[in-house]
């Protein structure tokens, strides 16, 4: 039976389409961005297409192609868009999706919603991207915490970047959610380095 993953990070730039891209190569899963803030010219679909290699991969067309680099919300209100979690509709297929998020969780899509609202309509599994520095731990059980209080299944989290056993190791204590995988630093970024970090993740 397929299955529907949700890729949010802790913030911003914490490596969510490198993670999604590994992912998506991993299992040869379909990927989604269901919400695309500005970088239209180089948006994370298209990073994607050119980090994978397999053949079974479908890239599903962003619902939302946003102009300006911003919270959804803003650049949702200046394009002349209104977005809203109902209106967003997972693509049909019987392939895994891997369906990445904007930001963290409390991003706005709206004037009374935001990301988390979106995971919860679309009823995916979440799985949390973090990363290592100072005030990671709190950003990462914040984030945990928050998905728990909403009662939305996460599957796992992974580590982006050097690692800090301490710190992950806290986390995973604390939280009770297990690591899938720690990502290492990628000297090269693209299809062979990407394929080869599968082997860090466990799925």
């Amino acid at each position: 039976m397929s299955k529907t993953y949700f890729i949010t990070g802790i913030g911003t730039g914490i490596g969510k389409t490198i993670v999604s891209a590994i992912l998506t190569e991993k299992l040869q899963a379909d990927y989604w961005k269901p919400i695309q803030s500005g970088d239209l010219d180089h948006s994370d679909s298209l990073s994607i297409a050119a980090l994978i290699s397999n053949q079974k991969t479908t890239i599903h067309p962003e619902q939302f192609k946003l102009t300006q680099p911003l919270s959804p919300h803003l650049s949702a209100r200046i394009d002349g868009i209104q977005i809203t979690a109902a209106a967003i509709t997972a693509p049909a297929t019987s392939n895994n999706l891997v369906i990445e998020g904007a930001g963290g969780l409390m991003v706005p899509i709206n004037e009374q919603e935001l990301i988390l609202d979106l995971i919860k309509s679309l009823n995916a599994k979440v799985i949390v991207v973090s990363q290592n520095y100072l005030g990671s731990i709190n950003h990462t059980l914040l984030t945990l915490e928050v998905l728990k209080l909403n009662k939305v299944e996460v599957e796992g989290l992974i580590f982006n970047g050097p690692a800090n056993e301490e710190s992950e190791r806290y986390i995973s204590t604390y939280s009770g959610i297990p690591i899938l995988g720690r990502i290492p630093q990628l000297e090269n970024l693209d299809q062979e380095s990407v394929l080869k970090a599968g082997e860090h993740i466990a799925f």
